[in-house]
């Protein structure tokens, strides 16, 4: 009986695909020298964003400053209705997004 080696796929893996499975090592311990790594355009884009968006701040330094003043001397003032108004709002949007991936 004669072993055909001519199978297309093992495992549903085409044929000559090299992969590793999780836990199994290359004969090597490290990649060889040419080797190499590329980022598709997108990735690279949004690594740009990133770090454009490291140095913005996050808040306004002035405005908590003077809600800090406001809250020492006693004059800052929370209005419920707007808090809830806000948190209202904050979870129609997360349904929305959950519905939208659903």
């Amino acid at each position: 009986m004669k072993i055909d080696n001519s199978v297309g796929s093992v495992s549903g893996l085409p044929a000559g695909d090299s992969r590793q499975r999780p836990g199994k090592s290359a004969s090597s311990p490290t990649a060889p020298a040419g080797d190499k790594v590329e980022l598709s355009s997108l990735s690279a884009r949004m690594q740009e964003i990133e770090a454009a968006l490291a140095n913005v701040p996050v808040a306004d330094a002035g405005r908590i400053a003077e809600i800090k003043q406001a809250m020492a001397e006693g004059r800052f003032q929370v209005d419920a209705s707007k808090v809830a108004d806000g948190l209202i709002q904050s979870v129609q949007e997360m349904i929305a997004a959950q519905a939208r991936r659903a």
